[in-house]
């Protein structure tokens, strides 16, 4: 799967796509186009975050070619879609990070191939739906290595990790960077996601009888556990501001920097916030002057000098790939009604402008029904995110756990009739439909090609059935 972005294919983007190709993976096993980041990792564990398409080769301006100690590309010689036009600087003139610590091998790679470590995140989305344990085992070792380069490559003296553009190309924090407090949260994030692999394992192996390889992983775990309270600690001590209530990157000399932006909501989906914490940073959701804006939510606070109404790229802009980080962040901390207002707006927005313009875009604006003004057209990269996992998930309210064969469906009675044919989860197809009933009740009726069982949610009733092949069941609520 490729977003077409140019003649490269990106982890970040493809991460993305495999989110929404997860509800029809037995049509486009979309988590396989991952595989092409696994193939190209070096020895050391470092996995590239760009590739040639047409080459399979990694993109070369970002190899570190030299093996110098770790440095930025792009950071201080940044423009515009301009990669290619721009001249390529000494290394002398590069962006070197200060990590307070001597680093005796050097990367493969430059900073700016080495960010977004979220492999991991898009593989428990895929099991999820799928329960594909055997995929896990494939990639068990090509993410436990790629976490521990980074953790030699990219760790500084604060026990957080640097970052250069963070991919947010022309985001106002980019002067300020530091260390990241999107990557600091999403190698938290890694941690605790191999932690959660290595559990679904340990099972499996404990029931082969692989006595060594279970040992292996619990010895991995105990390390994988420190690393996530160290982590954690140092965000909160460093990126935490209490009387603001939110989290901010910080610069090579450990300050602030004076920018809100959506980066700091990884600390939700990471679980590096206390529940006090949480509370604060939803308060910012809710906020018309910061990022309660007419599509929610600006990559940007709406209240800093560089926000863009009309999107202005990372200056102000919507994204498909952020809102989803905040949705599932969101779930986690327990704000179900506030994740699903957030996807079924982005939903309806995306929707709309499809109407007005007849294209998917790359970005939209936040303060306006439209695109963003420097959002590219025909753009299913991530953008597919809202028309098929925003619509089944959050709209419809289908949610799948494959391991347990179970189907949650968390009917919205605003939707009047609604449901899904042929949803596919676990190997199953099923076929769904709620009809109200002049009564005010609904009848619901379920068909599966296999066992399941189904927890059907309505208002405050709660229903559970199992399902059986070729059976047909109505279900009254």
């Amino acid at each position: 799967m490729d977003a077409a972005f140019n003649d490269s294919i990106f982890l970040w983007d493809t991460v993305f796509i495999t989110m929404f190709c997860n509800l029809g993976h037995a049509y486009i096993p979309g988590i396989r186009s991952l595989d092409n980041f696994y193939c190209k990792q070096y020895d050391n564990g470092e996995i590239p975050r760009e590739i040639v398409r047409n080459t399979g080769e990694v993109f070369d301006r970002w190899v570190n070619w030299m093996r110098k100690p770790l440095h930025s590309y792009f950071h201080n010689h940044y423009q515009y879609r301009g990669l290619f036009s721009a001249d390529k600087p000494s290394y002398d003139d590069m962006f070197k990070p200060d990590l307070g610590r001597v680093v005796e091998e050097p990367p493969y790679l430059t900073l700016d191939n080495l960010n977004h470590p979220i492999l991991a995140w898009a593989e428990m989305e895929s099991y999820r739906q799928t329960g594909d344990v055997e995929r896990l085992k494939q990639v068990w070792e090509p993410l436990y290595r790629y976490y521990l380069a980074l953790q030699y490559h990219l760790r500084n003296q604060f026990g957080l990790f640097v970052t250069d553009w963070a991919s947010m190309d022309n985001s106002p924090r980019n002067a300020y960077l530091g260390s990241g407090i999107d990557i600091s949260c999403e190698m938290m994030l890694f941690a605790g996601q191999l932690t959660e692999i290595s559990d679904i394992l340990t099972a499996r192996f404990e029931a082969e009888g692989q006595t060594e390889r279970v040992l292996n992983l619990r010895m991995i775990q105990e390390v994988l556990s420190k690393d996530q309270k160290l982590i954690s600690q140092a965000i909160n001590d460093y990126m935490w501001d209490a009387e603001s209530g939110f989290y901010y990157d910080v610069t090579e000399t450990g300050e602030r920097a004076p920018v809100k932006t959506i980066a700091a909501f990884w600390a939700l989906l990471s679980g590096v916030a206390n529940p006090e914490q949480a509370e604060r940073l939803v308060g910012w959701l809710r906020d018309p002057q910061t990022f309660a804006r007419t599509h929610r939510v600006p990559t940007l606070a709406a209240d800093d000098e560089h926000y863009q109404p009309n999107g202005g790229y990372w200056q102000g802009a919507v994204w498909a790939p952020t809102n989803t980080m905040v949705i599932r962040g969101l779930e986690r901390y327990g704000y179900h009604q506030l994740a699903r207002e957030i996807a079924v707006e982005h939903l309806d927005r995306v929707v709309q402008v499809y109407q007005d313009t007849g294209k998917f875009w790359e970005n939209y604006a936040a303060d306006y029904i439209s695109q963003g003004d420097k959002g590219k057209p025909d753009f299913i990269g991530w953008t597919g995110i809202g028309p098929i996992l925003n619509l089944l998930e959050h709209a419809i309210g289908l949610r799948a756990d494959a391991a347990n064969s179970e189907l949650i469906w968390n009917i919205d009675p605003s939707l009047g009739e609604s449901g899904c044919h042929r949803y596919w989860f676990g190997g199953r197809t099923i076929n769904l439909r709620a009809t109200p009933q002049e009564n005010g009740t609904y009848s619901v009726i379920a068909e599966s090609d296999g066992p399941i069982t189904l927890k059907i949610i309505l208002n405050s009733q709660s229903v559970t059935k199992h399902l059986t092949s070729g059976e047909v069941y109505t279900v009254r609520l």
